[in-house]
């Protein structure tokens, strides 16, 4: 299956070759329950826009977009 960024690794690597693949970090749980956690605080977020105005709609993107950011940074 291909996803936006390329295929994942294949799945006949050895553990420590899968790793130094690039779409490594995207195939593990942990990195899928982060995603799922931004997806839902999106969703949050959005709902949370509707009835706003303007200038609280600007400041929730932009809270949201750094925290998106920072839940999903690479390091552990």
């Amino acid at each position: 299956m291909s996803g936006f960024f390329g295929p994942p690794p294949p799945e006949h690597l050895p553990d420590k070759e899968r790793e130094k693949h690039p779409s490594w970090r995207r195939t593990t749980r942990r990195y899928k329950k982060k995603k799922q956690l931004v997806r839902d605080m999106w969703i949050v977020s959005g709902l949370l826009m509707i009835p706003a105005p303007f200038y609280i709609v600007v400041v929730l993107a932009l809270t949201t977009t750094l925290l998106s950011f920072a839940i999903l940074d690479e390091t552990p």
